[in-house]
């Protein structure tokens, strides 16, 4: 299963030479990069780890690519993503997300089904990673 968040996420794996020419599309919009990873894919998880600080007065996609990298040799077996800001209306809005890195197996979701009251059913996600401690899920 493959996990499908933000943009692009239906096609296959952007390759660098492609990631590289959404970086350089942002940019020519005026809006930040930054990236992101986690473990912890959950649609609900939106707060992943910032590798870095923003990146707001790039103006160059070889920075962005050169941020990846080093988030992929830092954390190979994590989700990673780049996101693009736009700030022009004065405050940051995501106008691109989209994931650069994925674990070499991802373990999926699971939908779990339980009765509350009045017989209602409420369901949830849980990620089969998230069973095992933060740091283990992808070993």
């Amino acid at each position: 299963m493959k996990v499908t968040q933000g943009t692009f996420s239906f096609l296959p794996d952007l390759t660098d030479k492609e990631i590289r020419a959404q970086v350089e599309y942002a940019l020519a919009q005026g809006w930040a990069i930054s990236v992101e990873y986690t473990d912890d894919p959950h649609p609900r998880n939106y707060y992943w780890e910032m590798w870095g600080n923003p990146m707001f007065d790039l103006r160059d996609a070889a920075g962005a690519m050169t941020e990846v990298a080093d988030c992929r040799k830092a954390h190979p077996q994590t989700y990673i993503r780049v996101n693009a800001f736009d700030s022009s209306r004065g405050f940051e809005t995501t106008r691109l997300s989209f994931i650069v890195n994925r674990p070499a197996n991802e373990p999926g979701f699971a939908l779990k089904r339980q009765e509350v009251g009045g017989r209602q059913i409420q369901y949830t996600i849980e990620s089969y990673a998230a069973q095992k401690p933060e740091g283990q899920r992808y070993e």
